[in-house]
């Protein structure tokens, strides 16, 4: 009998007998999973009828759980805001949501972002922008300390951060389909920060990551079906947000913030030219109207306002006092 095998029952024994698994469960099998020392048939079992039944909150916890479980010296790193970026990135343009992230380091917070993306537009890299914009990449609990002091901000490439993970995140590869550790990853929350914002693709991840975060203890979280699969506000839409106050389930709406009907990916978007934006060698009201309202909502999320309204009047500052050269 191979490892997997119970678990692997329990979600498989056919109609009327098969069950989600539990919370303690989840975190058991995913533990086995990341050893790497089960048969590849049993994994892609796990992972396929997990997918099939549909993921549920205790089952993306107890994978958290497991994930965290086998990373060391990262919960000690201090920061204000945890920021995962794992969308496939087909249909992106320039990830305005960088400069976000800068803005949100700037006010005073510190930001972890973390994350690959696969079959990703080559100009739409997120790692590609990251050296023009200032942001480090890290690969250690150490060198993110050091990067965060510097700047605020920093990001942690998943393979470094967990190569157990990043190994069952590229089976995908294989199936050809995503499976509960792309959720997984969005919750993974790997310092474990007390507040955390995420995007999602499809719109019922945003509740099931919001109950996943409630059952890991999360204080505060903001998810919302973002461009791309980013955390990431269209300005000329209302965005409905799903999360955590307080550790209390929490919705909301961020209402639009201009009339213009255009979608966040360009065309053919230059990638140079998101730093250049940066620094106000180029303006575009849209882009900006991203920028501060992915900012925005993310001070919501920290707690810097009571209301979007204050807080999307906080981001437009933090715009107009920005650093370019950071």
């Amino acid at each position: 009998m191979t490892k997997l095998a119970p678990y692997v029952r329990i979600l498989g024994r056919g109609p009327g007998r098969s069950r989600s698994l539990t919370q303690e469960e989840a975190f058991e099998a995913f533990s086995l999973v990341l050893s790497g020392d089960c048969a590849p048939e049993s994994v892609g079992a796990l992972l396929m009828l997990m997918r099939f039944r549909g993921e549920n909150s205790a089952e993306i916890a107890g994978c958290v759980q497991a994930l965290r479980a086998r990373i060391s010296g990262w919960e000690t790193v201090p920061v204000s805001l945890d920021w995962p970026t794992y969308a496939a990135g087909r249909t992106r343009g320039l990830p305005y949501f960088l400069l976000a992230a800068k803005l949100v380091a700037q006010s005073g917070e510190t930001v972890l972002l973390h994350g690959w993306n696969s079959h990703q537009n080559p100009l739409a890299s997120v790692r590609e922008q990251l050296a023009p914009l200032g942001i480090a990449s890290v690969t250690t609990p150490q060198q993110t300390r050091d990067a965060l002091q510097h700047n605020g901000v920093a990001y942690a490439p998943l393979e470094d951060l967990s190569p157990e993970a990043f190994r069952v995140l590229k089976l995908r590869d294989v199936f050809g389909l995503r499976s509960a550790v792309n959720t997984t990853l969005r919750v993974f929350n790997p310092t474990e920060a007390l507040a955390s914002v995420q995007g999602v693709f499809h719109p019922s991840y945003r509740e099931l990551q919001a109950d996943a975060g409630a059952l890991l203890g999360l204080p505060s979280l903001s998810v919302i079906k973002g461009g791309g699969g980013e955390f990431e506000r269209h300005p000329s839409k209302d965005v409905q947000a799903f999360g955590l106050r307080e550790t209390v389930a929490w919705e909301g709406i961020a209402p639009s913030l201009m009339q213009e009907t255009r979608k966040l990916a360009e065309d053919a978007p230059e990638p140079e030219n998101l730093a250049a934006f940066w620094r106000g060698d180029i303006t575009d009201p849209f882009a900006e109207a991203i920028v501060t309202g992915t900012t925005g909502l993310a001070l919501l999320t920290l707690g810097k306002a009571a209301t979007i309204q204050q807080a999307d009047e906080r981001a437009r500052q933090l715009w107009a006092a920005r650093t370019p050269s950071m």
